[in-house]
């Protein structure tokens, strides 16, 4: 291990752990309160999430400048890919990250969704492999 990394390991675990206890306080790794938040039956989490999406939209036009851009705006499978992870979102309760918040908070049918996590992306690197292989830009397979 090269030296620095147990630092930068130890930072990325505080700002996790801030992360989820936020998450954990705000509603967002409740089943009930995104449920309501899908149907519109609460508004308080869709402005959350909302606020959220808001703040984080300043935070990257802030540091616009510092980090290189792709040549692309969107690759082929962002759209389908955006859709699918909505779905799953909506039928689980969780996004990655809030799958484990619910895990820290004992929610043991949190492991299916973790489940259900690895083996989508199980999937999606075979079939992208075989059929698409389309340039991934930032991201790998």
């Amino acid at each position: 291990m090269k030296k620095g990394y147990l630092k930068d390991y130890f930072l990325y675990s505080l700002m996790g752990l801030c992360m989820g206890v936020v998450l954990a306080r705000v509603g967002f790794a409740d089943y009930d309160e995104l449920h309501h938040m899908f149907i519109f039956a609460d508004t308080r989490m869709f402005f959350s999430f909302a606020g959220g999406t808001l703040l984080a939209m300043v935070v990257f036009l802030a540091f616009y400048k510092k980090f290189p851009r792709q040549k692309k705006l969107l690759q082929p499978g962002t759209v389908p890919g955006s859709v699918m992870f909505g779905f799953g979102w909506a039928i689980c309760g969780a996004c990655p990250s809030i799958v484990f918040v619910q895990l820290g908070q004992g929610k043991l049918p949190a492991l299916m969704t973790l489940l259900g996590i690895f083996i989508g992306v199980a999937i999606y690197r075979r079939i992208h492999a075989r059929y698409f292989q389309w340039d991934v830009g930032s991201c790998s397979t």
